[in-house]
């Protein structure tokens, strides 16, 4: 069977392609959460001791306080935030990339035959170089060295400056001008029109790749604070003051507002994917011999996002963080706060736990999403149009499950862990169902059958599945702290891309069968998801952060 490297490829989904800091706080110049209310808390003081090397019951409801001062959400601005999701799909960067590669491929030679030859042959040996300093280097040696410059800038961004997005309004200006750049890298790609320029294709590409990640963070990381604010939430924690309503009504309808906003804003996600899908096809197909027809794509898939997204920077109210520390920097308090969390994550085990985790668990889906792409790629011989078939029926169906699944939890009262844990089982299944291949053509990603079925099960099952490791998130963050713990989120996700990937190569340049890098994703998402299961205690980690966060307050005042 023909061997291909484990490149990027056109992303079957736009969440897969995506995903992102700041680390835990300096103890002594640590923000207060929010410009909370000046009083004591009601319920923190009688249930979460505000000395947290002390041990919390992990039966306890910690409550954590609000700033009743801050304005309640509008249907503008939630509609808003889902639109800017749906403009936002992930569809632009994986055209970008895909621009990139092309380009490349065309640009470069096949060394088995010499310089002068052309990758695209029919006689070609299916090796591609392109010139690389004084020497060359293979397309996907390039595109995986692409990756790691993304990599690299994300973390100095991230980590410079994810936890000064807590502070002030800066995190509203920041995420505003990643989402600029992003726009900008996007139209650039219509110069994109010959070979000799696969080098600023490249460029274009780690600045759409390291803009739209970083703007997924700090988008992500808006939500909690949302649902603490909406009308619902305020006329819930009235009544919880009033005594009115027990610590475990409130904390567990609080949770659902978080998965509600979660589950709707992914399925704005997954209907802008299915929609932008369309728009590609009204343009692929009548101007398919058009040879600018990718650069259009682009160009449209990115208009799309400006129509949508830029509403949530018109109507989002002012909900400002702290000002920042006396003496202290935007770009220097990042850094201290990370070393200060190598000496204090032990205060949230849980919250550490589930981010090592989930380290694992997106490295293994990541990656056998793209593997499971690469062997369809070769079914389909690297079908454009086929692919664009097989993303609708994934968007479709995600679409629909994320109503489902958010209905089912709302009406069993299901908690965010075992919805969670429902969607995990499927992330085992995959790469399982991949091992099968090893000794049988007959079954294991063989099939045009089964393309068509991961893509519908990958719908059905992995959108909430980003859904619920967000609300997951959310629920192990202390209040707010939000950017830099999603930030922290973000780039664990980001950097386990960089993982798995490289060590499936090695597996398949070694074994020659794409088939046997499915044993090791498989042990990976197992490990991961055990893990998380019987590892990760929501209720105790959610005490723990309302805590720790009770804890910086009391420090700074």
């Amino acid at each position: 069977m023909r061997k291909r490297s484990l490149e990027h490829t056109w992303p079957i989904t736009h969440l897969c392609s995506v995903y992102r800091s700041s680390f835990s706080t300096a103890m002594s110049t640590l923000p207060p959460s929010e410009d909370l209310i000046a009083r004591p808390f009601h319920a923190d003081v009688k249930q979460v001791q505000l000395d947290i090397k002390s041990d919390l019951d992990a039966n306890q409801i910690a409550i954590s306080s609000i700033n009743l001062d801050d304005p309640l959400v509008t249907r503008r601005e939630l509609l808003s935030y889902y639109l800017y999701s749906n403009g936002g799909n992930g569809v632009g960067l994986g055209y970008t990339q895909t621009l990139f590669q092309g380009l490349a491929t065309a640009a470069g030679y096949d060394p088995v035959v010499g310089p002068g030859s052309s990758c695209l042959a029919t006689t070609a040996s299916g090796q591609c170089v392109v010139p690389w300093g004084s020497g060359t280097k293979s397309v996907s040696s390039v595109v995986l060295t692409a990756d790691g410059i993304s990599f690299a800038i994300m973390t100095v961004i991230l980590t410079t400056i994810g936890s000064a997005a807590d502070y002030g309004t800066f995190g509203r200006w920041l995420l505003f001008a990643i989402t600029v750049v992003c726009w900008a890298a996007q139209y650039a790609c219509m110069t994109l029109t010959t070979p000799n320029r696969w080098v600023f294709a490249m460029i274009l590409s780690i600045i759409g790749f390291v803009s739209y990640s970083i703007t997924l963070v700090f988008y992500a990381a808006l939500f909690p604070r949302l649902a603490r604010n909406t009308p619902r939430v305020r006329q819930l924690r009235e009544k919880y003051e009033n005594g009115e309503i027990s610590p475990e009504v409130y904390d567990q309808e609080e949770s659902l507002e978080k998965n509600r906003i979660t589950d709707i804003f992914t399925v704005h996600s997954n209907v802008g994917y299915l929609t932008t899908l369309l728009l590609n096809l009204a343009l692929l197909l009548p101007m398919a011999n058009n040879p600018k027809v990718d650069n259009y794509v682009i160009v449209v898939v990115n208009t799309y996002w400006v129509v949508l997204g830029i509403w949530w920077f018109v109507f989002q109210e002012s909900r400002p963080g702290p000002e920042l520390p006396k003496g202290e920097h935007y770009l220097t308090i990042g850094w201290k706060q990370i070393w200060a969390a190598l000496k204090t994550h032990k205060h949230l085990p849980y919250t550490f736990v589930y981010l090592s985790s989930y380290f694992l668990l997106a490295d293994g889906l990541n990656t056998t999403g793209t593997l499971v792409g690469i062997c369809q790629n070769d079914k389909f011989s690297f079908s454009f149009l086929q692919n664009t078939y097989l993303g609708l029926s994934q968007a479709i169906t995600s679409t629909i499950s994320s109503l489902a699944f958010w209905y089912i939890q709302k009406y069993w009262k299901i908690s965010t862990k075992k919805m969670f844990v429902v969607t995990n089982v499927v992330t085992i299944l995959i790469p399982l169902w991949g091992m099968i291949g090893i000794w049988t053509e007959k079954l294991g990603f063989h099939n045009v059958w089964e393309f068509w079925a991961y893509n519908v099960m990958f719908g059905l099952f992995q959108a909430p599945y980003y859904a619920y490791s967000l609300a997951m998130m959310a629920e192990l963050s202390p209040p707010g702290f939000e950017n830099m713990f999603f930030g922290l989120f973000g780039l664990f996700n980001r950097a386990s891309s960089m993982v798995g990937p490289n060590v499936i190569q090695v597996i398949i340049d070694k074994t020659g069968n794409n088939w046997q890098g499915f044993p090791f994703l498989f042990a990976m998402c197992t490990a991961a998801s055990v893990v998380i299961w019987f590892g990760v205690d929501v209720t105790k980690g959610r005490s723990d952060a309302v805590g720790w966060a009770a804890e910086q307050r009391r420090r700074i005042h």
